[in-house]
């Protein structure tokens, strides 16, 4: 009873009138006293005060799996993230039809995902929430597989690179497609970045002639007006937000090593190559880079981050719960929760798993995958 008159602002020993009332009576005014405090400090709604939405979260996490090449046995894995539930085939449960061979890439812009089938040569086109079929586009130059290897979109426009040299462009209005914009050999990843589209130009079929160069594409004019020599077969590629871009350069597979280089978009010049390790591939989320290499000859997997502002390397495990990534086969970060999911393809053979982890390396819990789980995007509502 003294704890809940101090707190209305009475006490009982320094006023004795009120020391003297009668229990019950104390406790009425107490009692009477917090209702007036709730009603004075309570705000009445009104018609015209303004609805604060919640904020955008991911609702949906979808793992491409790449399948087995001429498998034809490609497939995207839907975990939906409120209710902790998996459909191992989702592209094939709500089309009742197979997705394809090798698949490359997954985007989701706008209200659509869009996927490549690399030997499939196919952009399939779906809903973005229920997976189903809006269209389905062959990607081919004349009767030869133009073999789409990724996606990017900017203004309205989805491009997808393809292993014939080229950049294709679609119109997500009517979903055709509207140019083809020659570049340098087996062009792999693309970027959108400083106004200026980035494609790295792998060469990877031409070996052992690699291609070394980044074309750049104006994406209002939908021409290449530059290329930026980077080092052999340039593969993956991350901006930060300090106008730098990074690039990893696979090499030879053999006294070529794999490297993680820092271009300044503005001059086009690598301000910094990372020597210190290899690099098989990368994200980039806030200042983090979350590098990861998996070293085929000794069959061991390692991420590691970097800090890209200062451009240091903060650890050389980011796992810090003594989780095991048998095979580390692509890496993703939630852009509203920061969790990062790291894909594991096992033997390259049989299913693989997706692990989701706290932005301090713990783990939170796996989703069991299809073959070669390569890609993983997050549907945020």
């Amino acid at each position: 009873m003294y704890k809940l008159t101090k707190f209305l602002g009475f006490n009982f020993k320094a006023n004795s009138k009120i020391n003297s009332l009668s229990f019950p009576k104390q406790a009425y005014i107490a009692m009477a006293c917090s209702l007036v405090l709730f009603a004075s400090c309570k705000k009445e709604p009104h018609d015209n005060d303004p609805i604060i939405p919640d904020p955008p979260k991911s609702t949906a996490v979808y793992i491409l799996n790449q399948g087995s090449i001429s498998g034809n046995n490609a497939t995207v894995t839907m975990y939906d993230l409120e209710e902790k539930t998996t459909v191992p085939d989702y592209f094939s449960t709500q089309n009742g039809r197979e997705l394809g061979d090798t698949g490359y890439d997954l985007l989701i812009y706008g209200s659509k995902a869009y996927i490549i089938t690399n030997i499939s040569s196919q952009l399939e086109v779906v809903d973005a929430v229920t997976f189903e079929s809006i269209k389905q586009v062959p990607l081919f130059n004349g009767t030869i597989p133009s073999q789409p290897s990724a996606l990017a979109a900017t203004d309205g426009k989805i491009f997808i690179s393809a292993y014939n040299d080229s950049v294709y462009v679609m119109d997500t209005t009517n979903l055709e497609l509207i140019k083809s914009i020659g570049v340098g050999l087996d062009p792999d990843a693309l970027l959108i970045a400083n106004d200026k589209l980035w494609v790295s130009n792998s060469g990877g079929l031409s070996f052992p002639n690699y291609d070394s160069t980044i074309s750049i594409i104006d994406p209002v004019s939908l021409t290449e007006t530059g290329k930026l020599t980077v080092g052999t077969n340039p593969f993956s590629l991350q901006a930060d937000n300090y106008g730098d871009i990074y690039v990893i350069t696979r090499g030879n597979y053999n006294d070529i090593k794999m490297r993680l280089k820092v271009i300044n978009a503005s001059t086009q010049m690598i301000k910094r190559t990372f020597d210190e390790f290899e690099a098989f591939n990368f994200t980039i989320k806030g200042d983090t880079a979350y590098v990861y290499h998996y070293d085929f000859n000794q069959s061991t997997s390692s991420i590691m981050l970097i800090n890209v502002k200062t451009e240091e390397i903060l650890t050389t495990n980011f796992i810090t719960d003594n989780t095991v990534i048998k095979t580390v086969y692509g890496i993703a970060v939630d852009p509203t929760s920061n969790d990062v999911y790291i894909c594991d393809a096992n033997n390259f053979e049989g299913p693989g798993k997706v692990f989701c982890f706290t932005p301090d390396g713990k783990l939170k819990f796996t989703v069991d995958a299809g073959i070669n789980p390569v890609a993983v995007r997050f549907l945020v509502q």
